[in-house]
């Protein structure tokens, strides 16, 4: 029970730390300073076995490192912006380009490559804190960025997300971890099964820009709304798979921005099933399609469609989306957000 902090190793902006949280079922959560990354959770399988579920690196510089985000704390605005620009209050702001000629998750200044300061700590939390000035990725106005990890008793890890901006501007937080409920290191998760309650997604065109079209899932590889095999459809000639290589599409959640559970993983080797809850109105879920060779925690090598992200979110670009819920966050507006993922053992 409680927290132990210790030492996770050098990078180019200094030394970091490791933090991890452990409740009363032995299950943990360690989490760095370095991009309020999360880094391990160990969850006792069916037969009461530790087993990591998110895939990562053994220390720091890995994260310093990789490019693809395992763990990590996206923002200010996670996921794509269309044209690598936006306008707010008449004024265009332009972003870098580091995806074709769109923005993702921000430029290449990432806010998971930096070191992040411990602003609370307690016995079954720690919250991180980033101050993001004026024009920071290209973005108006300032804001002290707060994300909190808490695990609690009923093993669901909570991550809340919290800033006050001094100007109107776009803040679309994530989490981007990558699980694989059968441990991190067991390959890939196509026979995991994966519920999603959404009967539409954003259609997108082939650089994974909205088009601002919501498809029917019906009759479609695109239809979670039945729990099915992450591999049972996802090699069909789908428009939206061939795009994508797979799953990595933005499904319109059905809960109408109230806080539920949106989504549910299972892994049947170590009989783990994780649910996914949210506030917000979109979830980017994405099957590791571009994961190749990745050298990771304890020895691990993750390849494609090794793991799953289940990133909540507003829609992508959804700035050039009318019809889209806005990402506009005004100044002196709280932007306020949590995402819990809960872990059952059956």
């Amino acid at each position: 029970m409680g927290i132990t902090e210790k030492d996770f190793g050098i990078t180019s902006k200094g030394n970091t730390s490791l933090y991890t949280i452990t409740n009363k079922n032995n299950m943990s959560v360690s989490v760095t300073d370095f991009g309020a990354t999360l880094v391990r959770v160990l969850v006792p399988d069916r037969n009461g076995s530790p087993t990591d579920v998110v895939l990562g690196y053994d220390e720091a510089k890995g994260y310093e490192d990789g490019t693809v985000f395992f763990g990590a704390s996206v923002g200010r605005s996670a996921n794509r912006i269309g044209g690598a620009s936006f306008e707010i209050n008449g004024v265009t702001y332009k972003l870098e380009q580091n995806d074709h000629s769109n923005n993702l998750h921000s430029g290449f200044d990432f806010y998971n490559k930096r070191i992040w300061q411990v602003a609370e700590k307690g016995e079954d939390s720690v919250a991180f804190v980033l101050h993001s000035p004026d024009g920071d990725q290209g973005y108006p106005g300032s804001l002290d960025m707060m994300v909190r990890y808490t695990l609690t008793d009923d093993n669901a890890l909570k991550i809340d997300y919290d800033a006050v901006p001094d100007k109107d501007t776009i803040i679309n937080m994530t989490n981007h971890s990558y699980f694989n409920l059968d441990g991190h290191g067991s390959g890939d998760v196509l026979e995991q099964e994966v519920q999603i309650y959404a009967d539409y997604f954003t259609k997108a065109d082939q650089e994974s820009i909205p088009t601002g079209e919501l498809t029917d899932v019906t009759g479609t590889p695109m239809d979670f709304r039945v729990k099915k095999a992450i591999g049972r459809d996802i090699e069909e000639p789908y428009e939206a798979l061939i795009f994508g290589k797979g799953y990595d599409h933005n499904w319109v959640l059905n809960h109408h921005e109230k806080f539920a559970k949106v989504a549910e993983m299972t892994g049947k080797k170590s009989g783990i099933t994780m649910e996914v809850y949210t506030d917000l109105p979109g979830m980017q879920f994405y099957t590791a399609n571009f994961v190749e060779n990745e050298r990771g925690k304890d020895g691990a090598v993750y390849g494609m469609r090794h793991a799953a992200c289940f990133e909540t979110q507003y829609f992508p670009d959804a700035i050039h989306k009318e019809k889209f819920p806005g990402p506009v966050c005004s100044a002196g507006e709280n932007y306020k957000t949590c995402t819990v993922y809960k872990f059952i053992v059956k």
